[in-house]
């Protein structure tokens, strides 16, 4: 198996083969970020008797931009692997690297993938990536729309013109029509795919899990391939983080907060209402707040618990039960 980086930009991807583990031997190649562009890259490879088959593709998960070259290169037959780029960094720095150029990062990931053998990248189904852009769009018309709610109070509150206040009560009109559609469209979506329809009825089983919740979970769920609870609280950035050493440095933990934002959004008035609501939280909740731990570390240990009940009902395939476990 032959590695190759890709440093992944808007514009290019740049390329690092490694012959050798040791990363003595290697070819640069820069490509456009575009279907004729990795199609370029193949045959580059071939070149030098290379075949699909043969090549083990590392690269960073930036955005989007790196979404199409993973899943043009997956569908060519190479082996993909998609790391955090936290991760690549800190390797970088561990074989003393501290140049930062699109050339040098292809290689760090080229060494990366040759010492570390991450695991491949299974791209999601195309139900999922749907879905996961459906609730994108949703989220930045809602945005959008919170803007001009947020103007119109403003204009209320001074001396604005007619013509411009009309503008604003316009942009509001075609907003709200606008998510309306987007969030039928999200439905009719999960009611035609029956495993997005049968999964989002298990995790709206969960008492304050509502279909919100559920669609952002189901997402991220369906788009990423996690091994067990732990690994999905991580994602979404909910584990705790300590930084404790001898009798000097003694922190407090606090969650790590990796990954989308939104959806921690989206699960802390959730773990809210699951204090109150849903059995297992309100347990967990009083119990650590008898423990004496603040209010905002027992919260992020409920949108914690209520992740790993999301999970749960996933992988057993059944509805939640309130005496479960109790």
């Amino acid at each position: 198996m032959f590695f190759i980086g890709i440093d992944v930009s808007k514009a290019k991807l740049d390329c690092c083969l490694s012959l050798d583990v040791e990363g003595t031997k290697r070819r640069a190649k820069s490509v456009p970020n575009s279907k004729p562009g990795i199609l370029g890259l193949l045959a580059w490879c071939a070149k030098h008797q290379l075949a699909a088959q043969d090549l083990h593709a590392i690269m960073e998960g930036t955005g989007v931009y790196h979404e199409q070259a993973a899943l043009a290169l997956t569908d060519a037959g190479v082996t993909v692997s998609i790391v955090n780029p936290a991760q690549a960094k800190d390797f970088g720095h561990s074989l003393g690297i501290r140049t930062k150029t699109d050339g040098v990062d292809s290689l760090v990931l080229a060494r990366f993938g040759a010492l570390l053998n991450p695991r491949p990248w299974t791209p999601p189904a195309k139900e999922a990536r749907v879905l996961q852009a459906l609730l994108s769009r949703r989220e930045a018309i809602a945005q959008d729309l919170r803007r001009e709610r947020n103007r119109l109070e403003k204009a209320d509150a001074t001396d604005t013109p007619a013509s411009i206040r009309q503008s604003i009560v316009d942009a509001i009109i075609f907003l709200e029509k606008q998510l309306a559609k987007l969030q039928q469209d999200i439905d009719n979506h999960i009611r035609k795919c029956p495993k997005l329809k049968a999964d989002r009825d298990l995790l709206v089983s969960i008492p304050a899990v509502g279909p919100r919740v559920g669609n952002h979970l189901l997402a991220v769920i369906h788009n990423h391939h996690f091994q067990s609870a732990g690994q999905l609280a991580a994602y979404l950035g909910l584990v705790p983080i300590e930084r404790q050493s001898g009798s000097s440095i003694l922190g407090r933990p606090r969650l790590s907060k990796a990954g989308p934002a939104r959806i921690r959004a989206v699960l802390y008035m959730a773990a809210v209402v699951a204090t109150k609501h849903n059995p297992h939280i309100k347990a967990l909740y009083q119990r650590l707040q008898e423990r004496g731990k603040s209010k905002m570390s027992a919260l992020g240990a409920a949108m914690r618990k209520l992740v790993h009940l999301c999970f749960g009902v996933l992988k057993t395939r059944q509805p939640y039960q309130a005496n479960y476990a109790f």
